[in-house]
């Protein structure tokens, strides 16, 4: 079985009120995360007919990379801190790499 590399999309809805200190936390918290070897990508993108509506697109190189990220002092201070902010729970969606190959990040 051939190991690919799993990307995340998280969707976020935040409140209209939250807008601009949710993007301050999660630009912060993306910077941070970049910096983590097992994190090649961190996107975050916003909707453009809801600027209400955000999906962030996370690139990890390793099957345990997630849960390494998820220890860190950075996602946590994100987590608590844009939790209030969301007008419902977030969610995610699991994908495996395809294109461009792994060795290309």
């Amino acid at each position: 079985m051939v190991r690919r590399m799993l990307v995340v999309h998280v969707h976020v809805r935040v409140k209209p009120e939250c807008l601009e200190a949710f993007l301050a936390a999660t630009v912060a918290n993306a910077r941070a995360s970049l910096q983590e070897p097992g994190i090649a990508r961190f996107d975050i993108v916003q909707q453009q007919d809801d600027p209400c509506r955000f999906v962030l697109v996370e690139a990890y190189r390793t099957a345990d990379a997630p849960a390494a990220h998820k220890t860190t002092t950075h996602y946590a201070i994100w987590r608590d801190s844009v939790a209030p902010m969301m007008a419902e729970p977030r969610s995610s969606v699991k994908y495996d790499n395809i294109h461009p190959g792994d060795t290309d990040w």
